[in-house]
């Protein structure tokens, strides 16, 4: 499970909750506003219908010579007349319904006919007699009032009971929408406390025991994809620097083991020298040829470890000239044509193999080369020195019949102080050679390859670009990369 989806379908889920609430506030408020405009508009209907109930009310009292108005004035009928046409028209405003609309069509009606049965009776002196004709029609208007008041008040306790329900409605929305907010916040802290929290504090206490010195300490693999990667990353770096500690006591092994037995040979000839025992020429030239030997031992294996150190600190430097690569080659192999066991081939092309290169750090790769070839070959085998051209780049390659490498072993043969296992049996070593190599031909804008079989022997091949393909100017310098900014070759 990754942290980075489950936090976006987390932050989905809420805003989706967000938005429904939101919605159906917006829904339910618009409800509402409606339903109270329903309510305010029946409340009126309501008011509308009593008004005209009391300007008939007040049309009888002026026509009752027993009132207390006095009798009728034309003003001041005509003012009740106008109010009743008034309030008519303000109840067409206000109707909500059909049904609404036929009972003030039936009231309208109902009051038109009692003003003209009014009028009709205007000029008749007879109480009684008015009385009886208009009671009809003013019992009829009144009537057609009173249903149409019974409707408004119904219909404002429909509009009141819909506005309870969706009160109710929102408080459950609401509620609801609060509750599962709240529920799923809970939820999402205490799984990011068990599955994120926890593994976060194990992976940061796991850095911190390892950085007090516990380096078995690895961090533990769970939690989200993310924790996991990181827990991951963390136990191949904790690997990578116990095995970078292994290859340093390995390599202070065998760096004490290798100067123990060229520091033995030149304890034991210096011994000898100094005896006082007379010595023949022959065994002078013997002791001092010995004293040679492990003299250039010694400045070798010194050499790899200072180049090593500058190539770690990233201040190795090249002093690059134009040179023919067979003379670089010619030079390397007349050191040891004649002096080893093996039968070393040159093979060189007629046309020149012009380099841009640093002639001593070329020289360099290639007694190391050639050096392990005649190592961990059987004596009388032979070995083959090759320089080609392949287009713009100069191939110089190695090649013996010796023990070979394994594909495992080929994969780490360019680490510092990494060396093949049948290596280490056949003759001693710190494992420097070839990863200083290697970074010098990196450094001229080449590269190294090799190809190995177990008991067939091995090929290695150091391409160069030619002078004229190479960006480097005659007597530039150029660093060697970093072991940041170098690949390992697996």
């Amino acid at each position: 499970m990754s942290l980075k989806a489950v936090v976006t379908s987390t932050m989905v889920v809420f805003g989706a909750l967000a938005l429904v609430a939101a919605v159906s506030l917006v829904l339910l408020t618009s409800y509402l506003h409606r339903t109270t405009e329903s309510l305010t508009q029946a409340v009126d209907g309501v008011r509308i219908a009593e008004q005209l109930e009391v300007d008939l009310l007040n049309l009888i009292r002026q026509t009752n010579p027993a009132g207390r108005i006095p009798l009728d004035t034309n003003r001041i009928l005509t003012d009740r007349e106008e109010s009743i046409r008034r309030h008519l028209a303000e109840a067409r405003l206000q109707e909500l319904s059909e049904q609404e609309r036929a009972l003030l069509t039936e009231a309208e009606q109902a009051i038109s006919s009692y003003l003209l049965q009014r009028e009709g009776v205007r000029d008749v002196t007879d109480p009684a007699a008015r009385a009886r004709v208009l009671a009809a029609p003013l019992e009829a208007a009144l009537e057609s009032l009173e249903r149409l008041v019974e409707l408004n008040v119904k219909e404002a306790h429909l509009a009141q009971s819909r506005a309870d329900r969706v009160d109710r409605l929102a408080n459950f929305v609401g509620f609801g929408v609060a509750s599962l907010l709240v529920l799923g916040g809970a939820a999402v802290l205490l799984w990011m406390r068990r599955s994120v929290f926890r593994p976060l504090l194990a992976i940061s206490n796991a850095m911190r025991r390892f950085g007090t010195g516990r380096k078995r300490t690895r961090a533990p693999v769970t939690g989200p994809s993310e924790l996991r990667d990181m827990s991951l990353t963390f136990n191949e770096m904790a690997n990578s620097l116990s095995r970078q500690q292994e290859d340093q006591l390995t390599f202070l092994a065998g760096v004490a083991h290798d100067l123990r037995n060229p520091l033995s040979a030149l304890k034991m000839s210096a011994a000898l020298v100094t005896s006082g025992r007379p010595l023949t020429e022959e065994r002078m030239q013997k002791t001092m040829a010995l004293v040679r030997r492990q003299v250039a031992h010694l400045d070798r294996m010194v050499g790899d470890l200072l180049d090593a150190t500058r190539i770690e600190a990233g201040r190795f430097e090249l002093r690059l000239e134009e040179h023919d690569a067979r003379e670089l080659v010619r030079e390397v192999a007349e050191l040891y044509q004649g002096g080893a066991s093996q039968d070393l081939q040159v093979r060189l092309p007629e046309e020149p193999v012009p380099l841009s290169c640093d002639p001593a750090r070329l020289e360099q790769v290639l007694h190391n080369l050639l050096n392990n070839a005649l190592k961990y070959s059987p004596t009388g085998s032979r070995v083959d020195l090759i320089v080609v051209r392949e287009g713009n780049e100069a191939v110089l390659s190695v090649v013996d019949r010796g023990i070979g490498m394994s594909a495992e072993d080929q994969r780490h043969l360019f680490m510092p102080f990494r060396r093949a296992s049948r290596a280490r049996e056949k003759a001693p070593g710190v494992g420097l050679g070839l990863s200083v190599a290697r970074r010098i031909v990196e450094a001229h804008g080449g590269r190294i390859e090799v190809d190995s079989r177990p008991g067939e022997g091995s090929t290695f091949r150091v391409r160069l670009p030619l002078a004229h393909a190479a960006a480097h100017p005659t007597e530039a310098r150029s660093e060697v990369p970093t072991p940041d900014q170098a690949d390992t070759v697996h």
